[in-house]
């Protein structure tokens, strides 16, 4: 979550190139003139409408996700709580570790480190991105060929004593998905292509609104309010935002080329927008669905008012940056927006009350059963069979079974 607070604020890019004119050795500025790329419309247009374009699909497909991420059995599927505790210290935290990269950039050298990060992320955004791709690969993974399942565990300890460090469960449709983006891995780390990069920040955003969930709405507002005054700051008070943001060579942003149209996918002079802009209000507005799907009225009213309105302050953003020609903190316009629509729309339609009162840990996914007794289970397997049929009883539904193969490890 940190990596996703340390993008930028959508910044234009006029103000990138200010910040990369270079200076010559004796210390006078060398203004390089005919350096300075001046975007035309057409290609401005296309750059910053397919940003808005990439950030709308984590959101939207991210909160789908995230209704029935829930119901996961499997313990690296389960959604991340976020409490108002958690909302409190999140932007202090991001802070530091924004200012803290900062300083890293200034005293060391910035190749050394990106190469480190470098490293990581690929680790990292090939797990992402094959999460990621799963859905989509249970849907088009040929039914002819054989779907083995497979576990990987890890125990410490023997007999009694023994303890679970890990235990994955996976098929050959995970392996799959693990063999292509292990190649878009090496495909980032050879190259830093762009569209790479977008891949694996779309799995990073996307991962990020399915997996890490608001517990209500009043959470939702102090975690949105504390970062809006966050973007704010790093954005207008110091240079420690954008200064970060040319330096980090990671999947942490989104990029689209402004020159796409005179040079190909050899574009260089990008225009981007931080994986935190599309994080923190998307998953506000995953919140929103979920609390639609709890009203069990077959609307999606506030997830769709939301939904709009993130669209409109990512609309907005771009036109003050055009406008004042001034890199501008997109949670300054998204924050106003996200909240406010959906607040109004509860206004009208009297239901305000129950929004903010709403307890996302709290609810029942259509489908799921629910027990207000649990049988007691003795340890000989013939009660077990005995109590898991009294559960089938309750629910009105079969147990799930699953067969584990032995693994030695």
């Amino acid at each position: 979550m940190s990596e996703a607070e340390q993008g930028p604020a959508l910044a234009p890019e006029a103000a990138v190139l200010d910040a990369l004119n270079a200076t010559e050795s004796n210390g006078t500025e060398a203004l390089n003139a005919t350096a300075k790329f001046v975007a035309t419309p057409e290609g401005t247009a296309l750059a910053y409408g397919s940003l808005v374009f990439m950030a709308l699909l984590p959101i939207f497909f991210g909160a789908l996700r995230s209704v029935s991420c829930s119901k996961s059995k499997n313990s690296a599927d389960m959604p991340e709580t976020i409490t108002s505790r958690d909302a409190a210290r999140f932007p202090i935290i991001a802070s530091c570790t924004l200012f803290g990269l900062y300083l890293f950039f200034k005293v060391f050298s910035q190749e050394y480190i990106n190469l480190l990060l470098s490293v990581y992320f690929f680790v990292l955004g090939i797990l992402a991105l094959s999460h990621t791709m799963s859905p989509l690969m249970c849907r088009v993974f040929p039914s002819s060929l054989p779907n083995k399942q497979y576990q990987l565990l890890f125990t410490q300890g023997s007999g009694d004593s023994k303890e679970e460090i890990v235990n994955y469960e996976f098929d050959t449709k995970n392996l799959v998905c693990l063999l292509i983006s292990s190649v878009v891995g090496v495909w980032y780390l050879l190259k830093k292509h762009w569209i790479a990069n977008n891949l694996f920040g779309l799995a990073f955003a996307l991962n990020g609104v399915e997996l890490l969930h608001l517990n209500n709405v009043s959470t939702g507002c102090i975690l949105l309010g504390g970062l809006f005054v966050y973007d704010v700051f790093w954005v207008f008070g110091t240079n420690v935002m954008v200064t970060v943001a040319k330096s980090f060579e990671a999947p942490i942003k989104l990029v689209f080329p402004q020159d796409l149209l005179e040079k190909g996918l050899e574009a260089s002079n990008f225009a981007m927008l931080g994986l935190g802009d599309i994080v923190i209000p998307g998953i506000f507005i995953a919140l929103l669905l979920r609390f639609d799907v709890s009203l069990k009225k077959n609307s999606r009213t506030y997830f769709y008012s939301s939904f709009l309105a993130y669209i409109f302050g990512l609309g907005l953003t771009i036109f003050v940056m055009h406008t004042f020609k001034h890199a501008q903190p997109a949670l300054l316009y998204l924050v106003p927006a996200c909240v406010g629509f959906p607040v109004i729309v509860a206004l009208f339609k009297g239901e305000l009350t129950e929004m903010f009162s709403y307890e996302s840990s709290e609810e029942v996914l259509p489908g799921s059963p629910r027990l207000t007794s649990f049988p007691t289970v003795s340890g000989s397997p013939a009660s077990l069979a005995s109590s898991m049929d009294t559960v089938s009883a309750a629910t009105g539904s079969s147990p799930r079974r699953r067969r584990l193969q032995p693994t030695s490890m």
